[in-house]
């Protein structure tokens, strides 16, 4: 499966190694195709500037070490979503066939999408048949 994870799964795997997000993010990557939106690592990198800029390099060496497809945020006039800055990642995962968007923005999860589908960390464990 293509799995797009959203910029708060990102921020809260760095910040909280042992969290769920983080145990989430390692099973899609050693599981499944992961996906990231240029837009969501822009946002983790200006989110880490304000909030926790220790951090930076460390995403760095994140970013480098994953094994992900990187794809463009793409603008389009419908409006599908609640939030405007996060249409243009909604509309790359849907032109990037990506199954599923992992993320805690409740913008996503009020969508009821069939494809892609819009996940929180414990609505993917139980789908995938994780325990925890």
């Amino acid at each position: 499966m293509r799995i797009l994870v959203d910029t708060n799964i990102l921020f809260s795997a760095l910040i909280f190694p042992d969290s769920r997000p983080a145990k989430a993010l390692l099973y899609v990557a050693d599981n499944h195709e992961m996906v990231l939106c240029d837009q969501n690592i822009m946002e983790f990198r200006n989110i880490l500037r304000r909030k926790a800029p220790q951090f930076l390099s460390d995403a760095d060496v994140l970013l480098a070490q994953m094994s992900y497809e990187l794809i463009p945020a793409i603008d389009h006039a419908e409006k599908l979503i609640r939030d405007a800055k996060d249409q243009p990642i909604l509309n790359s995962a849907m032109v990037y066939d990506v199954d599923i968007i992992l993320t805690g923005d409740k913008d996503f999860l009020s969508l009821e999408m069939e494809h892609p589908k819009c996940m929180t960390v414990a609505q993917f464990f139980h789908y995938e048949g994780i325990e925890e």
